[in-house]
């Protein structure tokens, strides 16, 4: 939909990110669970994860999700739009995260072509529903939520950022983001289900 400073009630954006990939893959790499919120189930393709047995002797697991969980934290925090993606050869955007900087310096490489690999699969897939279709249902569960409301939306912004992940459902990240498996769009039964709420609460 346009802005709402052009008259409109709410402003979508509908895309992946290559920095929440990146992270998702080396919380896989690493073989983190049950880790960040909202906590994700893991991606698809799998990512094979490192020696764990070997992390859980040495200490690190344990300072790799607590690192894992702050950075985690501060990207669904902000606009992911913004986030910045990690580069060598110093990896600045992860400074104090010594353990999350050495596992990605040493799985870079992987780590970037998996995640370039995801956002052409998903340009592939959202071209081929076409490019607005989901903005388009997003409006039209507004347009619905005003008639039952009798009076307009409040004005608001929702990011939907899609995701490989192996479980058809939506995380709501308050106050503005869907985090969404990028295959629920295909059931628009489910979608609603998980949307619907969210439009609720912020029209």
């Amino acid at each position: 939909m346009s802005n709402p400073e052009d008259g409109y009630s709410a402003y979508f954006t509908v895309d992946t990110s290559e920095v929440l990939l990146v992270a998702l893959y080396l919380r896989d790499r690493a073989g983190l669970r049950g880790v960040g919120l909202p906590s994700l189930p893991p991606v698809i393709p799998a990512v094979r994860a490192v020696d764990r047995y070997r992390l859980a002797r040495s200490g690190e697991a344990t300072v790799l999700r607590v690192e894992w969980e702050a950075w985690w934290h501060g990207l669904v925090a902000h606009r992911i739009s913004a986030a910045v993606l990690p580069v060598p050869p110093l990896f600045e955007a992860l400074d104090g995260m010594e353990s999350l900087k050495s596992l990605l310096r040493a799985h870079f490489g992987a780590a970037m072509d998996w995640a370039e690999e995801r956002c052409a699969e998903y340009a592939l897939h959202a071209g081929a529903r076409g490019a607005d279709s989901m903005e388009d249902l997003l409006a039209r569960l507004v347009q619905e939520r005003e008639l039952e409301l009798g009076r307009a939306a409040h004005r608001f912004t929702l990011q939907v950022i899609e995701l490989p992940l192996g479980v058809r459902r939506a995380w709501w990240v308050e106050p503005d983001k869907l985090l969404m498996c990028q295959d629920l769009f295909d059931d628009e039964q489910a979608f609603r289900s998980y949307v619907e709420p969210v439009i609720r609460m912020l029209a």
